[in-house]
């Protein structure tokens, strides 16, 4: 793994990167409000992905100091600002500029994901979004063009029925998955693992579709 710098704006925000040998691709994380690259449910996934052949960008959006201010916890556009520098990075870099981007959101960095995806277009080859807040980038989901899945925990009731009429509105491929038993946080047993699967299935399809 490398700790990678990463500008944005005036500011550099710190990232981990891990590309597997013959990597399918790269995903590239966005977490929730108050979480960072060292979520360990994101992590979880991304040692999944990479067991799969695909590379990670694990980064924080916000640095410390701009962390401790809670709304910009929850300024979408900032967020979204964030990630399209980590993209913008990723495709300079000699590593991974030639790898299939898809994105991987979490809560409110699901909808950073999706807006993001929607102003790249086809450069994003595939999203997924875990127990994600896409209602919150409603004006963009018409323009996703990326195969969007969108996985939700069955106990999750007020996010899950935001997530299905979400889904109505998107255009592109998508698929809607509803992890039985699970609450927002995918804390039951088996859970996590269900999400990490369903997210490199889906990667794994969709990027290989992107590699030239």
């Amino acid at each position: 793994m490398s700790l990678v710098s990463i500008p944005a704006d005036s500011i550099t925000l710190e990232g981990d990167l891990e590309i597997p040998k013959d990597a399918k691709g790269i995903v590239i994380f966005a977490h929730g409000s108050g979480s960072s690259r060292f979520s360990p449910r994101n992590n979880f996934v991304a040692k999944v992905l990479r067991d799969a052949g695909i590379g990670t960008l694990l980064f924080d959006l916000l640095t410390e100091e701009e962390d401790r201010i809670y709304e910009n916890r929850f300024n979408i556009a900032l967020l979204t600002q964030r990630l399209l520098a980590a993209t913008k990075w990723v495709k300079e870099q000699n590593q991974t500029k030639n790898l299939p981007i898809g994105y991987f959101g979490a809560s409110t960095g699901s909808t950073a994901a999706l807006k993001a995806a929607a102003s790249l277009k086809a450069e994003i080859k595939a999203v997924v979004s875990r127990g994600g807040r896409p209602d919150l980038a409603e004006l963009d989901l018409t323009k996703v063009q990326s195969p969007t899945l969108l996985i939700v925990g069955g106990s999750d009731e007020v996010v899950l029925g935001l997530n299905q009429e979400a889904y109505e509105k998107i255009k592109s491929v998508k698929k809607l998955e509803i992890v039985p038993g699970a609450t927002h946080l995918f804390e039951e047993p088996g859970t996590l693992e269900e999400v990490a699967r369903l997210a490199a299935q889906w990667f794994k399809q969709h990027l290989a579709k992107g590699k030239t």
